[in-house]
């Protein structure tokens, strides 16, 4: 039950209110609960699920004749899902020992923190990302479509 709900019966209950104002007021509050809903889902609507996590390099290529490289990544986003869970099928020495090796490369990432029920936020939060590197020689873009 919501704080503003509990308000008015208790408004009720000391007879501050009589009934038909109390019924007026909670039909109010579940009116603009509907309308925050709603609004909720417009947003979704116009903003769609991100389905795919892209990475982009253009590059001179000063070593074959001074060409140019591309590479266009396109991950989906139900890979990484996928790799979630699986991840957390992993046993816990499997997972220490990925960490390690991760962290002898450069990689500060502990796979124990990720966890699929957290998985959906992340996504959502890298909706928003965008990486762009320019340099003389390369442009390296990251994001999500």
């Amino acid at each position: 039950m919501s704080e503003n709900r509990r308000q008015i019966l208790q408004m009720l209950a000391d007879g501050k209110v009589t009934a038909d104002e109390a019924e007026r007021l909670i039909a109010a509050l579940e009116k603009e609960s509907a309308s925050a809903q709603a609004e909720l889902a417009r947003s979704e609507v116009l903003r769609p699920r991100a389905k795919y996590l892209r990475v982009v390099v253009e590059a001179q290529d000063q070593h074959h004749g001074g060409g140019q490289t591309k590479v266009n990544i396109r991950v989906p986003m139900q890979l990484l899902r996928a790799g979630v869970k699986l991840g957390a099928l992993l046993p816990r020495e499997a997972r220490e020992r990925a960490n390690a090796a991760m962290r002898e490369n450069g990689i500060e990432l502990d796979l124990n923190q990720i966890k699929p029920e957290n998985l959906e936020e992340l996504i959502e939060q890298l909706k928003d990302l965008e990486v762009n590197v320019d340099e003389d020689r390369a442009k390296v873009r990251v994001f999500c479509e």
